[in-house]
């Protein structure tokens, strides 16, 4: 039996080599495929609530949108939100949203309040939490962050919201996540 700690077992030493050279492929495979974003580079803009106000920002993003608006919403009670994706609906704008199954199944919520208005919704419960919280505005802009767009998150809760302008590589993933999910949505019904 050796009590010391440098004696290395041959095996070990290559395995961990192994390991090393393989951590390294996959870091520079990753470095290669996703185009670095500096913050010089990136046109945003970013509010932290309580001390900002998320909620106008969410809604600056959402006035600006021209063409379409793909939501992914994890907790929606925010009345002020609804009612600018209404009216962005109205205005001609591809409104969609998919939000968690859980939270929004109400038939007083939000949700079926944009319903009503005719706007395609989805639930989605293929997880214990649909905990998405982003739009992708025209193909070309994000907001995402923390924000939940409820009550609470713009005057009571520690949360932030991020846009990203003019960012079509970013936005073609988060596109990519949100129809995925749409495809596997119910859609909901007008209850009224």
């Amino acid at each position: 039996m050796c009590a010391s700690s440098r004696f290395e077992h041959p095996l070990r030493a290559g395995v961990r080599a192994t390991i090393r050279r393989a951590l390294f492929a996959l870091v520079l495979c990753l470095a290669l495929a996703v185009p670095a974003i500096s913050a010089q580079d990136a046109d945003y803009e970013v509010v932290f609530s309580p001390r900002g106000n998320s909620l106008e920002l969410v809604l600056k993003t959402i006035s600006s949108a021209r063409k379409s608006i793909r939501v992914a919403a994890y907790s929606f009670t925010s009345r002020p939100v609804a009612e600018a994706l209404a009216e962005a609906y109205k205005r001609g704008v591809d409104v969609k949203l998919v939000a968690d199954r859980a939270g929004n199944s109400d038939r007083n919520t939000v949700v079926a309040f944009l319903v009503g208005q005719g706007v395609p919704v989805r639930l989605y419960g293929d997880y214990a939490s649909m905990h998405h919280k982003f739009m992708v505005i025209d193909g070309m802009h994000l907001q995402t962050g923390s924000y939940n767009y409820s009550v609470a998150a713009g005057n009571k809760n520690a949360d932030n919201v991020l846009v990203l302008h003019d960012m079509p590589m970013m936005v073609e993933q988060y596109t990519a996540e949100w129809e995925r999910i749409w495809d596997e949505s119910l859609d909901v019904k007008a209850q009224y």
